[in-house]
C-alpha cells in the first residue's frame, strides 16, 4: 500500500494526497544535519511528489507548514520550485508560517495533491532498483547516486510500469509490496537492503522485460537489474 491518501470524486477518478515531514534538518543552531533551507524543501517535496505520481496522479498544488521561521520561506518555496521545474511542472504553493513560537529545530511539512483519472494497473514482469538509499548526510555527499526526478518522471510515463518510491524503511520493506516471500535476488545485494531511502533517493520498479535495454540507456549506473 502507498503512502498517500486516496479520495474519489463524484466527477470520476480521486483525489490522491502525499505528504512528507522533515525535523533537524536545517539552518538552526540545534539541527542535526545543516543544510540551506532550499535544499531541505527540494527533498521534502521530492519524496511527496514522487508518492503522489508512482500512485498514478498529476501533481495540482503543494501546501507547506513550516517551522523553522518566517525569513525561510522564500528558501523553502525556491526549493520546491527546483523540484517543479525538473517535473516540467508549474503548479500553486499555498501553505501557513509557525510564527508565534520559536522553534529551537528546523522542522516543515509538505503536502502534494494531485489528480488520478484512472485505477492503477498491476502490472507483472521484471523487478530492480534505481538509484541508492541514502540520508542525511549521505544525500548531500553523493548526489551522482540519487535517482533523479527526470529519470523518475519518464519511468512514470511509460506504460507496462509499476514505480514504487523507497522511504525510510528501505528497499526490503518496500520489495513486500510485490513480492510477500520477501525474496530479493542477490544481484541486489551490493545494496544496504534495509536501509533507509531518506528523501526517497532509490525506487524499485516492475517493468516488461522488454524495456530492460531502453532503462538501461537511461538510467546508467543508477539501474540494479
Amino acid at each position: 500500500m502507498r503512502d498517500v491518501l486516496n479520495l474519489p470524486v463524484q466527477a470520476g477518478g480521486s483525489l490522491i494526497f502525499a505528504s512528507d515531514n522533515s525535523g533537524g534538518i536545517g539552518m538552526k543552531k540545534e539541527d542535526v544535519v545543516t543544510v540551506p533551507y532550499d535544499v531541505v524543501a527540494y527533498y521534502s517535496f521530492r519524496v511527496a511528489v514522487m508518492e503522489c505520481m508512482a500512485a498514478g496522479a498529476d501533481p495540482m498544488a503543494v501546501v507547506l507548514g513550516n517551522f523553522c521561521g518566517e525569513q525561510a520561506w522564500n528558501e523553502l518555496e525556491a526549493g520546491i520550485h527546483r523540484g517543479q521545474a525538473e517535473l516540467g511542472l508549474t503548479i500553486p504553493i499555498t501553505g501557513s508560517t509557525e510564527s508565534n513560537m520559536e522553534m529551537v529545530q528546523s522542522a516543515l511539512g509538505i503536502l502534494v495533491i494531485g489528480q488520478k483519472k484512472e485505477e492503477e494497473k498491476v502490472v507483472r514482469g521484471k523487478m530492480g532498483v534505481i538509484g541508492t538509499p541514502l540520508m542525511g548526510e549521505g544525500v548531500i555527499n553523493h548526489p551522482e547516486l540519487i535517482a533523479p526526478l527526470s529519470l523518475f518522471k519518464w519511468c512514470c510515463e511509460q506504460e507496462n510500469m509499476t514505480i514504487l518510491p523507497v522511504g525510510s524503511k528501505g528497499i526490503a520493506n518496500e520489495w513486500l509490496h510485490f513480492d510477500p516471500s520477501g525474496t530479493i535476488p542477490k544481484s541486489l545485494e551490493k545494496l544496504d537492503l534495509k536501509a533507509s531511502a531518506g528523501p526517497s533517493t532509490c525506487f524499485i520498479i516492475v517493468y516488461d522485460p522488454e524495456k530492460e535495454a531502453e532503462i538501461a540507456a537511461k538510467s546508467g549506473h543508477l539501474f540494479h537489474r
